[in-house]
This record gives C-alpha cells, sequence and structure tokens, in this order.
C-alpha cells in the first residue's frame, strides 16, 4: 500500500450502504460515509472531483449492470466497490450468480483505477445477523479472494466489535447512524494509506441494557415501518430504488458527471459542490 498517497479523483460504487442511507441530513438528503471521505480527500488535493453512483436496493447484478461501466469510464484515482449483501440477505440467493457478478465487477474495475477498495461490510449483531451469517461470510471469503488476486485493498468493517453494535445502527436496523458513517470514512481513509486521524474501532462506552418494554416498544416500530414494508416491496418485485440514479448521474443525459468543491480550502458538504463542465 501506498503511505500518504495523493488521490485526485473518487468513483462509489454500490448500494444503499454507500448512498449514505442512514446518515440524514437536514434538508432530507443523505451524506453517508462516502461523501465524508470525499470532503476530507478534496480538503488535501486541489481540483479533486468526487462522484457517488450507488443507489439504495441495488443487488450485485444491477450495480455490475449499471453502475460499473459508467464508473470504469471515468478512469478515478480511487474507486470503491460494496455490492451483494442484499443478495444474501433475500430469503432466496443464488451465491453462485453473486460471485459470478461481482468477480466480473472487479474484473472490470481494477484495470480503471488506480486504487480498487473492496469492503467486509458490517454486520449489526443480533438474531437477524445470525440467520444470514453464513451468506455473508461466504461473501466475504470471495472478497478477500478477488482484492488477492487484482491487487485491490480490503476494508474490512466486518471485523471491527464496535460496528456491530446495536448503537452505531437506525431503527430501520439495516443502515448505520451518522457515527458509524463517519468511522466507516476513517476506514477506508486508512485503507488508502492515509496517516490516521481517528481511531475508528473504539468501542462506545459500556451502557446497561434496555428495558424489556423499551426493546418490545422499538420492535413494533421497526415492523411497522421497516420490515412490514420491506416484505411489501419483496412480494411485489418492487425495490426502494425503483425510479433512482445515483447522486452524480443524469438520466436525462445517460450518463455520470464530476462535482468538485467551490472552495477547495474549506470544500463543505457535497450539496454545496459545483458540477464539472465537460471541457474542464
Amino acid at each position: 500500500m501506498e503511505i500518504n498517497a495523493e488521490y485526485t479523483s473518487f468513483v462509489a460504487v454500490g448500494d444503499s450502504f454507500t448512498e449514505g442511507m442512514s446518515d440524514l441530513l437536514p434538508d432530507g438528503s443523505y451524506r453517508g460515509w462516502a461523501d465524508v471521505l470525499a470532503t476530507r480527500l478534496a480538503a488535501r488535493t486541489p481540483g479533486f472531483r468526487y462522484a457517488n453512483l450507488a443507489v439504495r436496493g441495488k443487488l450485485i447484478g444491477q450495480i455490475v449492470d449499471e453502475q460499473v461501466d459508467v464508473a470504469a469510464a471515468m478512469r478515478a484515482d480511487v474507486v470503491t466497490l460494496v455490492g451483494g449483501l442484499n443478495d444474501t440477505l433475500r430469503p432466496k440467493c443464488d451465491m453462485g450468480m453473486v460471485r459470478s457478478r461481482l468477480e466480473e465487477a472487479v474484473e472490470r474495475l481494477a484495470p480503471s483505477c488506480k486504487k480498487l477498495v473492496l469492503m467486509r461490510s458490517p454486520g449489526r449483531n443480533g438474531p437477524v445477523m445470525e440467520r444470514f451469517r453464513p451468506r455473508m461470510e461466504e461473501l466475504f471469503t470471495l472478497v478477500d479472494d478477488l482484492a488477492a488476486r487484482h491487487g485491490a485493498e480490503v476494508a474490512d468493517l466486518y471485523g471491527a466489535p464496535v460496528l456491530g453494535d446495536p448503537r452505531m445502527w437506525d431503527v430501520d436496523r439495516l443502515h448505520l447512524t451518522a457515527e458509524g458513517h463517519r468511522r466507516v470514512a476513517e476506514a477506508v481513509w486508512q485503507t488508502l494509506g492515509l496517516p490516521p486521524e481517528d481511531p475508528w474501532q473504539t468501542l462506545l462506552p459500556a451502557a446497561p441494557p434496555p428495558r424489556w418494554s423499551t426493546r418490545r416498544v422499538d420492535d413494533v416500530r421497526f415492523a411497522r415501518q421497516h420490515l412490514f414494508p420491506w416484505i411489501g416491496r419483496r412480494l411485489t418485485g418492487r425495490s426502494s430504488g425503483d425510479g433512482r440514479t445515483g447522486a452524480q448521474f443524469s438520466a436525462e443525459l445517460g450518463r455520470a458527471f464530476w462535482v468538485t468543491p467551490v472552495d477547495a480550502e474549506a470544500p463543505g458538504p457535497i450539496a454545496t459542490w459545483r458540477r464539472v463542465d465537460a471541457s474542464e
């Protein structure tokens, strides 16, 4: 790994984890670890460019078909690819297909960038996690193998106990809180060979377990607001990502675009960055 490397561009590929749910901003948009990482990279590199192509709910086949070639064509210094976990959480999952499509994605992206980063995604501790753990670990074994074969880096979030802490997860129990996303950004930052700025694996302070009544109220709210709608989408063949595109992808033009800070010395939120003209 190149230590203190300079990166002038970054493209993020994936699903809701990379889109940024549930790191919600006051204007209703999502920030997430990829945006946090882009802002930090921009602060050390004048002229930095960024594009987040990730869309919530996408399966690995959709990520490959809709995002991978677009990302490869941008010839970024850094590309992050996180996908396949949505597949493993489905009641029926063809792991052979997942392996094939993820390998296809890595084979296309690795030659197109200076550094490809894959991930062993975090998992919230609990009974649901235990049910799907074997599939997830099969996926992560493949991630390690692909990284070794194609010279990619792996950010091991799955191996960090703090990211399994339920307090790091939003009420939907599927997406990290803002603090979780911040820690993921630091993990990827260090994976890129950049100087550590935060001990991201530090455990949260011990706290007494919530009362039984509190857990039951939370369970009912979770079922009504998140579990039942999720089941409904599965039964009707719909996805939370239907009709959506990545934040830096124009459906009208059929292509992605870069954004860059208006003020290179104080990059600020991605929402304030300007779109890069094709001639720049």
